[in-house]
């Protein structure tokens, strides 16, 4: 079994974060870290085997990985991560208040002996405005690692801590999805995932299902906590913001690329998930 050792993933001046995008993951064979990490899914899907056990994860989806963690992803589709690898013993910033906060305890909490991530109770399931937010926090995180200009360990812990507070709260405010609507929809979300380019029709992903139009809306928004609309919208703008980090291409074929026939509407509803225009944002990742 493969250990990830911390002098191959951190900076040589002991800087206890780093930040590594797998866009998308390949098959990399079990294995356990000498740090932990905070697994963002911003695409596809796998079944993440734990020890003994496994659970299948997908966009959105977030959970903390231990260092202690045997695990492995299986099954992989098209999965594409964000990993926050930190060293818990040399960050040493006082969690305050958040340190009695259910949330911060469910997801961060390393002490118990039946600790096990990613099981169902210690999952995060983000919706797509939610997760853009938090993917925005690793952009400033990523810059100041990689730009290390004066004043960056300062800057870096603050965003961190920033991520484990949103985190946490959403963790703590988060509603239980109902499994039965998560069973009865998750063809229609594989389907999308797989077909967000394409134009869509909820009759037929409702047909996909079995189910009448009406109760798949319900269900649908029970799973997700958004309508399917809205889903598709911001699995788009995600994409797209991957190929504008990515690729140098005009706003206007990246718009075009992930699904969007009109690169204005697809401007302002950028602008509303991620607080910039594309253009802007570009640039943005530029200086990273």
């Amino acid at each position: 079994m493969r250990t990830l050792r911390t002098s191959d993933w951190f900076g040589p001046d002991g800087f206890p974060l780093s930040i590594v995008r797998k866009e998308p993951q390949e098959q990399f064979a079990i294995h356990t870290h000498e740090f932990s990490e905070i697994v963002m899914v911003f695409g596809g899907s796998a079944l993440h085997v734990v020890g003994d056990e496994s659970w299948p994860v997908a966009a959105g989806d977030v959970f903390i990985v231990g260092g202690s963690e045997v695990h492995d992803y299986r099954e992989i589709k098209d999965l594409r991560l964000i990993n926050i690898l930190f060293q818990p013993e040399n960050i040493h910033l006082e969690p305050l208040d958040l340190s009695r906060f259910s949330g911060y305890q469910e997801l961060f909490s390393f002490e118990s002996a039946s600790y096990k991530c990613c099981t169902p109770k210690r999952k995060l399931r983000l919706a797509q405005k939610e997760l853009s937010i938090a993917l925005n926090y690793v952009d400033s995180l990523e810059h100041e690692i990689k730009m290390r200009a004066p004043g960056y360990s300062f800057m870096g812990l603050s965003y961190f801590m920033q991520i484990v507070c949103f985190l946490s709260r959403a963790f703590g405010e988060a509603k239980i999805s109902d499994p039965r609507a998560w069973s009865c929809v998750s063809k229609a979300i594989g389907y999308l995932e797989a077909h967000a380019d394409k134009p869509i029709k909820v009759d037929e992903l409702a047909r996909l299902c079995g189910m009448s139009e009406r109760n798949f809306a319900r269900a649908f928004r029970a799973a997700t906590g958004s309508t399917t609309i809205d889903y598709v919208v911001n699995l788009r703008l995600a994409r797209a913001a991957a190929l504008l980090r990515r690729y140098d291409q005009t706003v206007k074929s990246v718009a075009y690329k992930v699904g969007f026939n009109n690169s204005n509407y697809f401007t302002r509803r950028f602008h509303e998930m991620f607080g910039v225009a594309p253009s802007d944002y570009r640039r943005r990742q530029e200086l990273v």
